[in-house]
């Protein structure tokens, strides 16, 4: 639960690096909060089967949006890809297996053009590749 609270607190920052486990954890609750509402939607009746969504769970939809393309970016980014790299899912069926691989790759070790390593944020690199902890 506390990976779902630090991607929602920040809600909108595309900027830095997120682990593999923060995008999983988050990706996981979002997915059991989403069939909880699934659910709900369809005890309450406000499910509807022509178009597949219920009220409660559109709405949910709606308000995790932008949480959830920020802690893409950031996940690419802990992978030293750019964020627009997410637009790859657009590419049918091959674009969402690349971005899958994309996201189960494990990220830089120590700091990239996004930021510090987020495993290890006090770890440095010296120029000969040597792990220095400050």
């Amino acid at each position: 639960m506390q990976w779902y609270l630090k991607v929602l607190k920040q809600y909108a920052d595309f900027n830095g690096r997120a682990r593999r486990q923060e995008y999983w954890m988050f990706f996981l609750m979002n997915l059991i909060f989403s069939l909880i509402l699934g659910v709900v939607d369809g005890i309450i009746g406000t499910y509807d089967e022509t178009t597949g969504w219920g009220l409660l769970g559109g709405l949910y939809s709606l308000f995790i949006l932008v949480p959830s393309l920020a802690v893409g970016v950031r996940r690419l980014h802990d992978t030293n890809k750019s964020g627009w790299m997410l637009l790859v899912a657009l590419i049918p069926l091959v674009g969402g297996i690349w971005l899958l691989v994309l996201f189960v790759t494990d990220g830089d070790k120590g700091p990239n053009q996004y930021g510090p390593d987020p495993k290890n944020p006090a770890a440095v690199f010296a120029e000969n590749d040597e792990l220095l902890d400050v």
